[in-house]
């Protein structure tokens, strides 16, 4: 389930129609069909439940909650989470990882939390010019090792972080550094970026096997995944 709105511009971003509320979204009419329905914006939390009962997600193991930025709506996941899980399915929170206050009202009914750690290579806070990537020095990590801290209350915690070609070496393991001194039994992904946007290319699988190689000093389960849902061509 995708809920809109995102107050982070990142330059690989998949989704940028999710930054601002739309007047409508589609729901799925049969599981994997492919086939839509448009409903008005916003949509009661009573309707989200009926959809997804059609959807017979009492038979899914996961329902995921992504955006956007889930996070930014903190009422809408703390009714949601719990309701969801009444169906049958665990509940898996995708989210940049940043909104800490937001995440401690809903982790308590959240099976996974898996957080973007975001590297400032790549990515900017709403409103920032195009120019601060270039700003050394910059970076995400404390704010995300606080929201680390507490998605830990979850059963489950997932790190991901996106390596494109201008990710530097040392910010992504730094970052590994900080995940271990936090949460060192986190699963930590590290995902080639799908390119997309101004972002063109995939880093070299050398460089990601490296990475990989040298995070899995800091960290117990590194793993490189790529994108899958673009290969279903999932939206």
């Amino acid at each position: 389930m995708r809920l809109g709105g995102c107050d982070l511009r990142c330059r690989w971003c998949d989704s940028p129609h999710t930054w601002r509320p739309a007047a409508t979204c589609r729901v799925e009419t049969a599981p994997g069909s492919g086939a839509f329905r448009t409903v008005p914006n916003p949509v009661p939390v009573d309707a989200i439940l009926a959809a997804a009962r059609a959807l017979d997600a009492g038979a899914l193991r996961f329902v995921a909650l992504t955006g956007g930025e889930p996070l930014l709506q903190p009422e809408v996941v703390a009714a949601l989470a719990p309701a969801l899980r009444a169906l049958g399915p665990r509940v898996l929170l995708e989210t940049h990882g940043l909104a800490d206050a937001a995440l401690a009202r809903v982790v308590d009914a959240i099976d996974v939390v898996s957080m973007d750690w975001k590297l400032a290579s790549d990515v900017r806070r709403e409103g920032e010019p195009s120019a601060v990537l270039e700003q050394p020095g910059r970076s995400f990590d404390d704010a995300h090792a606080r929201f680390l801290a507490l998605a830990r209350r979850a059963p489950e915690v997932v790190v991901k972080l996106v390596i494109t070609t201008a990710s530097r070496d040392e910010e992504v393991l730094g970052a590994c550094e900080r995940i271990a001194a936090v949460a060192p039994e986190a699963v930590v992904v590290l995902q080639p970026v799908t390119p997309t946007g101004p972002v063109r290319e995939r880093p070299p699988a050398a460089r990601l096997l490296a990475l990989q190689r040298a995070a899995s000093r800091h960290l117990a389960d590194v793993r490189v995944i790529p994108q899958t849902h673009p290969i279903y061509g999932a939206p």
